[in-house]
């Protein structure tokens, strides 16, 4: 029996990841929507490979050249924010939720109205909105499997174990593109520099994230989320290999490690095929070879980032949508060279301070509105702190 999935975000690193997985087993399933970017061509070339129902692109303006690149196939073309949530919409089995950004909320939350399962690979639901999702999934009974890799692993671990029964669960980071250079260096790191990663083959924006550790303070914010767990008991190391991926550690001094290979197919197979296991074209590690596994604490002057997700964990409500909304206009400004490598932190730091601590925006009740609402107010926050020349 065939399986109806969409994947949302299919253009990206993780849809295309998924792609391969559904490639090479294509009978399996039936593509009912995938979406995408401004990579039209590679948008047209797997929906008419796959034989999807639909093929959107978030961009209006690309529409007549999905168009032009679906001619001939009986695949739908569609555009723009309206049709990428309607073909959330469309009832799938299991949904890749691969969308960047918190752009990639509310499809997944669609999605998951429909009550089927929904792999999350898109960091800032949970960040910006954890609770209103996991509500959501309940009150549909529809079930989120995580496919970051850190969470993938802390899921498995924690396969036939009781939850009261962790004590705690240790993030692992590779450090990313500055892990080794000196602290005065890396200020003036340039976005060529920081895109460069020394095991993961990853987008320009996430492997950035990776340099700065953005994206394991929001691992950590995610982990507190789903899991439940308090924030005194996720740990983070760095560890330069990027074969350990996380570890659970139970009351009784046990530590459950998962162990494999720096390649997203993993965890987005697992998530595929869940509850069982299948067979992945992944690389089978021979630890005689690797020899050792090394660990290191991280240090905080150069990974700001995991204090500020200590902050957003303990105030709780919106100030997670907070600190993604100025940390996604941090890493914009960045990209454009406006400011420096270290004045990301910085800035998300200060939108916090504003916006949490004195204004008290997170005391609001979430809801999609407030969410977009106070990832809004981050975001223009954190550019009238740049353009007023508050962090030089």
């Amino acid at each position: 029996m065939t399986r109806r999935i969409s994947i949302l975000g299919a253009t990206g690193s993780i849809g295309q990841s998924t792609i391969d997985l559904i490639r090479r087993n294509r009978d399996a399933y039936d593509v009912v929507a995938l979406t995408g970017g401004r990579n039209v061509p590679q948008l047209a070339k797997d929906a008419i490979e796959l034989g999807a129902d639909i093929a959107v692109t978030a961009d209006e303006g690309s529409l007549q050249d999905l168009k032009d690149a679906l001619a001939g196939s009986s695949v739908q073309a569609a555009a723009g924010r309206s049709a990428l949530i309607e073909a959330a919409r469309r009832p799938t089995d299991w949904t890749m939720s691969a969308i960047v950004g918190a752009a990639g909320l509310e499809p997944g939350m669609v999605a998951l109205e429909q009550g089927g399962t929904l792999a999350l690979a898109n960091k800032e639901s949970l960040v910006t909105a954890g609770s209103l999702l996991l509500e959501t999934g309940n009150a549909h009974g529809a079930k989120i499997l995580p496919v970051d890799s850190e969470h993938s692993a802390i899921f498995q671990a924690l396969v036939g174990e009781e939850i009261d029964a962790v004590e705690r669960v240790i993030i692992t980071a590779s450090g990313g593109a500055f892990r080794d250079w000196p602290l005065e260096q890396i200020a003036k790191a340039t976005p060529e520099q920081a895109a460069t990663h020394p095991n993961w083959d990853m987008g320009q924006r996430i492997t950035i994230d990776s340099a700065s550790m953005f994206n394991k303070a929001m691992e950590v914010i995610e982990a507190n989320e789903f899991f439940r767990l308090s924030p005194d008991s996720i740990e983070v190391l760095v560890h330069p290999q990027s074969l350990v991926h996380a570890l659970v550690g139970f009351y009784d001094g046990a530590l459950m490690a998962h162990v494999g290979p720096p390649d997203m197919r993993h965890a987005i197979g697992y998530a595929l095929h869940w509850p069982r296991r299948a067979p992945l074209p992944v690389e089978r590690l021979d630890l005689a070879k690797i020899g050792q596994l090394n660990f290191r604490e991280p240090e905080a002057a150069r990974y700001p980032a995991l204090g500020l997700a200590k902050i957003v964990m303990n105030e709780g409500g919106l100030a997670g949508a907070i600190f993604n909304g100025a940390k996604e206009l941090a890493l914009d400004a960045f990209i454009a060279r406006q400011i420096g490598f270290l004045d990301m932190a910085r800035l998300v730091e200060m939108v916090l301070d504003r916006l949490v601590s004195r204004e008290g925006l997170n005391k609001d009740v979430m809801s999609l509105d407030t969410v977009h609402h106070a990832d809004q107010i981050a975001r223009r926050a954190g550019q009238e702190i740049i353009s007023q020349g508050m962090l030089s």
